[in-house]
Formats: C-alpha cells, structure tokens, sequence
C-alpha cells in the first residue's frame, strides 16, 4: 500500500509530523512537505508553480494524509491554498478509491474549530471520490483510524 502524507506546517519534523508518525507506525511512506514547494495562489499562474507534481503525488497514492496545525483558529494557508488550487484544474472523483484522513494538530483546538475542520475536509474527500476515514486531532485518534488503514 503506497501512503503519501502531506505536511501543511513549515516545521518539517514538528507536532504535525510526529501526528503522522504516530498514525502510519509501522507503515511505510512518503512525506511530501509543502514548504518545498512553490504553491501559489488561486488564480496566479507562474512557470515554476509545483501544484501539477503535488497532484501527481497524490494520484499515486492509495492513501493520502493531510496534515496542517491549528493556525488562526484553522488550518494552515499552504493546505487551504491546496485545497483551493484543486477547483477547475482536478476534475471531481479524479482521486476516487483512495482513503483520506485528515490531522489537524494544535493546543486544545476548540470543538468549533474541530467540526468546521471536518466539515471541510470530509467535503473535499466525497468531492474528488475518495474515502474519508477520519480526522484526528490527537494521538488516540490517530491510533484508533490507524486501525482502518
């Protein structure tokens, strides 16, 4: 099973990514940081834009996480701006039969900010045909949904 996490905090090896590790223990995967990446924004169309190679990861995939910390009461800007760059260039269900979790890491994200979080990315999952399997904002959520990968 090929596993792609993509990791929406500029700290490579930071709570988000020790998140991860703690829900693929065991698995092998990649790790695709955003950070790396030029990703602009959408609407903005320049020569070295790298969403094509971030897509092209994921198609590869069979299971992708995304990961982003709890900034402003919401995920990263370089997860929303992924998110957002996948309206008009990536048809609906062009990522279908893969599974998607979702880790949304922070200090005691509130009950609000958790549902607003899984509103939208359960969304985004049904919207390009993959299979949502859940969100975890914490260690014992990320071993319970481990258990469904």
């Amino acid at each position: 099973m090929s596993i792609l996490f993509i990791n929406g905090s500029p700290n490579k090896e930071g709570n988000t990514a020790r998140l991860a590790e703690k829900l693929l223990a065991g698995k092998e995967y990649k790790s695709l940081h955003l950070v790396d990446y030029r990703l602009y924004s959408y609407g903005q169309k320049f020569e070295d834009d790298q969403f094509a190679e971030i897509v092209d990861a994921m198609e590869k995939a069979e299971v992708i996480v995304i990961g982003s910390p709890v900034y402003w009461h919401n995920m990263s800007g370089s997860v929303r701006n992924l998110l957002d760059r996948f309206y008009g260039p990536v048809s609906q269900g062009a990522l279908s039969g893969r599974k998607f979790v979702f880790l949304f890491q922070g200090a005691a994200p509130e009950k609000w900010m958790l549902e607003k979080a899984e509103y939208t990315m359960s969304r985004f999952a049904r919207m390009y045909g993959m299979e949502y399997v859940g969100m975890a904002a914490g260690s014992k959520e990320a071993e319970e949904i481990a258990k469904k990968l």
